[in-house]
């Protein structure tokens, strides 16, 4: 019998009374393990087998942490799932312990680069790429027809730029532009254009009668433009309504003029070796199932910890999936204030939540659950394991910007669309995605890297995901072997020397705005 064959189970910490079902498919009734535990039912893949008599009322323990309760008797052997088990509160966000166990510092990690494109302001992009910002949602279309154009027509005579892209969303106009949910939005779309990616050259379409003027949302300075490019500190601003734009073909010429003055710019940048510490990494997941922090996740910690290492950057996110583990982060603070801030937007997202008359409950969806996760407390103790071992050195509110290095909490809601856009925001230069369930997630602006929690996902998608952190699971490959090989993939990607899975198909999702404020 085969390592993939047997009967498997992994159990995380010698505490824990369940275990998580390794092989393909499952197991049977019947099916016997190697400590002899008998199932008592079928277990599907990722699921929960009790490893000891629980009665009704007896914590459910994972990871060394009570992610539920038994809601009826549940005898050795049985399938442990949402719907045998009760769900535990929330932990009171106060009495929690602050900066009382921050990670001692790591080790210096010298002798690593990669080549990236150094910006006015010096950081790096690891893409050279004309970004389009818009102001409003009423642009998109005709933005949408001017990159396809410039694209085709433009883009071969500038072969040092890797592509243009349009920075669309759904906001702009038909909202409380002076709410104080609006500072949100606002600042999200304009530190996205200061992405590293991006070169400190930026143009943008208006259509004119927006609320969220051009000067608003991109005041003067905004973007550090490049020396010699001749701009001055405003950004170049094409307004569909103006008098000189006749007509649908008018529009797009003004478009694509503008666009070939800064492709021109773009197109002198050259790749030059930069030091790890001017990567940004984002660390996200999707799809997640209970292999997410068996496999994919700790790996990622692990290549996490070698970037802060090297003196680099990775944002971990995702409220309500770091929500339960709340006291894990306070205590692993470098300081009190980054304690503190890790409190406040903990708060500010629970009143947010209970606004809308839901809680943390809401997160968990039903492939999480098909996958094994029986609630958002099961999902949040594999979720937190992204952002390896370092302390935790700063927090950024929504759609804030990075100005430290090091391990940073990005607050943003768990959604993946809305945290890939907010850690474009905060400067993000690298994406880091990882998927038990599957989902063709990407980004235009950055590269995503795909890791896949189980062998199955990433035998079957075997050109949608990058790597596969499943053999963690059957013992083919250790944590700290798929945490090397995701760092050395990274400066890889970086470098440009190989293009993302996602990068190769032109896979990308669109940008989605945090919009906590009203819409008139």
């Amino acid at each position: 019998m085969t390592v993939a064959t047997r009967p498997l189970y992994i159990k995380v910490h010698e505490a824990d009374n369940v275990a998580i079902i390794v092989n393909d498919g499952g197991l049977p009734a019947g099916a016997e393990l190697a400590d002899g535990l008998v199932l008592r039912e079928h277990v599907p893949q990722g699921h929960k087998v009790a490893l000891r008599d629980l009665a009704e009322g007896d914590a459910v323990v994972r990871y060394n942490v009570t992610v539920g309760y038994a809601a009826r008797a549940l005898p050795r052997g049985s399938w442990v799932n949402e719907q045998v088990t009760t769900m535990p509160a929330a932990r009171p966000l106060d009495d929690l312990p602050m900066a009382t166990r921050p990670a001692p510092e790591l080790p210096p990690l010298e002798g690593y680069t990669f080549m990236g494109y150094r910006n006015p302001d010096g950081s790096a992009g690891t893409r050279n790429i004309l970004a389009i910002t818009t102001t409003v949602q009423c642009v998109q279309g005709v933005v949408e027809h001017a990159v396809a154009r410039i694209k085709a027509e433009l883009l071969p005579r500038y072969p040092n730029v890797d592509d243009v892209v349009g920075l669309e969303h759904t906001y702009g106009c038909g909202v409380a532009i002076d709410a104080p949910g609006a500072a949100v939005p606002i600042r999200t779309l304009r530190n996205i254009s200061r992405n590293p990616n991006f070169g400190g050259t930026a143009m943008m379409v208006s259509l004119g009668c927006e609320k969220l003027q051009p000067g608003r949302l991109m005041p003067a300075g905004t973007i550090p433009i490049a020396a010699g490019a001749g701009m001055g500190d405003e950004v170049d601003t094409v307004c569909l309504q103006d008098d000189e734009n006749v007509g649908f073909g008018s529009m797009i010429e003004a478009i694509m003029r503008t666009a070939e003055k800064h492709l021109a710019i773009l197109d002198r940048r050259r790749r030059e070796p930069c030091p790890v510490s001017d990567l940004v990494v984002g660390v996200q997941c999707g799809g997640s199932d209970a292999f997410s922090g068996l496999t994919a996740n700790p790996a990622v910690g692990f290549a996490a910890d070698l970037i802060v290492r090297a003196g680099g950057t990775v944002m971990f996110s995702e409220n309500t999936e770091v929500r339960d583990g709340i006291d894990q982060l306070t205590a692993r603070a470098a300081t009190p204030a980054v304690a503190e801030a890790l409190v406040r937007e903990m708060d500010w997202y629970d009143r947010y939540l209970q606004n809308g008359m839901a809680d943390r409950s809401a997160n968990t969806s039903p492939g999480n659950k098909k996958g094994g996760l029986s609630n958002i407390v099961e999902k949040a103790m594999g979720s937190i394991v992204k952002s390896g071992s370092a302390p935790i050195s700063g927090v950024l509110a929504p759609g804030e910007k990075l100005t430290q290095k090091g391990l940073v909490f990005c607050a943003t809601p768990a959604s993946d669309f809305i945290c890939g856009t907010l850690q474009l925001a905060a400067g993000m230069n690298l994406h880091v995605f990882t998927t038990g369930r599957g989902t063709p997630y990407g980004l235009a602006q950055v590269p995503v890297i795909k890791v896949a929690t189980r062998s199955d996902l990433a035998r079957r998608w075997h050109d949608l995901m990058d790597v596969d952190a499943g053999r963690i699971a059957t013992g083919e490959a250790t944590i700290e072997e798929i945490g090397w090989q995701l760092f050395h993939l990274m400066l890889e990607v970086a470098s440009g020397k190989r293009q993302t899975c996602a990068e190769k198909l032109k896979l990308h999702n669109a940008l989605a705005l945090f919009n906590p404020g009203p819409v008139t």
